[in-house]
């Protein structure tokens, strides 16, 4: 079965609307493990726009999991990936335009680059995935390349779920596989359309960040608001605590 691999991105999202602390990306890391990831997955961005550098630094020391930096195939991202030594790099491709990544690496057009990022970073024993699209062609260049493994795009069958998607994920899967790659899978997978996609034998990591991120905000809101409530209404005299004025458990 597929190891998961949790994309804390939007934490820092929300923390760098404010430019100060909360929500603690160390924090959302530390809970994501708890609740089962087998990986944290972090995008260091060119233009820092949620995660920053000194995240990548602290989650390289404190998690106790894989840490998989997504990345773009720059000189200054990849000195910093040097020097942090993740578990993991994956290179997608990067606009600063984009709300988020929008396709797979073009690697006809940007061959060179990543083959001498590849290079760099495997020589430092860093083990490069490339988030691609599900062709068996860019994935058998993905071999030549060197990469260790390939991260297929999801975005088409997260947005269309059906057969034909399902099998264009599976003919590349097994292409990649054949090819002697890990495979793994990724971008607007959610829960019903990951499951689906986790039958298919074969792949050996999902990462999913946003839909997980949007669950927990109405999963853990009631509790966060109740905890709110009674610190507001808590008059200091109630021997139970502030505990004891939230509302019952439903």
């Amino acid at each position: 079965m597929p190891n998961l691999g949790v994309n804390i991105d939007h934490i820092a999202t929300v923390r760098q609307a404010r430019l100060g602390a909360d929500p603690d990306v160390m924090t959302a890391a530390v809970h994501a493990e708890m609740g089962g990831a087998d990986c944290i997955t972090v995008h260091l961005r060119e233009d820092r726009r949620h995660i920053q550098d000194a995240d990548v630094r602290l989650l390289r020391q404190s998690i106790s999991t894989r840490l998989n930096l997504e990345m773009a195939a720059t000189d200054e991202i990849i000195a910093i990936a040097l020097e942090v030594v993740p578990d993991q790099c994956t290179l997608v491709p990067e606009r600063r335009q984009e709300l988020t990544t929008e396709g797979g690496l073009d690697l006809a057009t940007h061959r060179d680059t990543v083959a001498a990022a590849i290079d760099r970073l495997q020589g430092a024993g860093i083990p490069v995935s490339l988030f691609i699209d599900p062709d068996v062609a860019v994935v058998e260049e993905a071999a030549r390349l060197g990469a260790r493994a390939v991260e297929l795009h999801t975005g088409e069958y997260a947005a269309h779920p059906g057969r034909p998607q399902l099998a264009r994920l599976t003919e590349a899967m097994e292409a990649g596989l054949a090819a002697g790659l890990t495979v793994h899978a990724g971008h607007g997978l959610g829960y019903e359309t990951a499951g689906p996609l986790a039958q298919v034998p074969g792949f050996s990591e999902f990462n999913i960040g946003h839909s997980i991120i949007c669950r927990a905000l109405f999963a853990g809101l009631m509790e966060a608001v109740a905890e709110m409530k009674g610190l507001v209404r808590y008059d200091g005299n109630d021997p139970r605590g502030i505990r004891g004025n939230r509302p019952p458990k439903r």
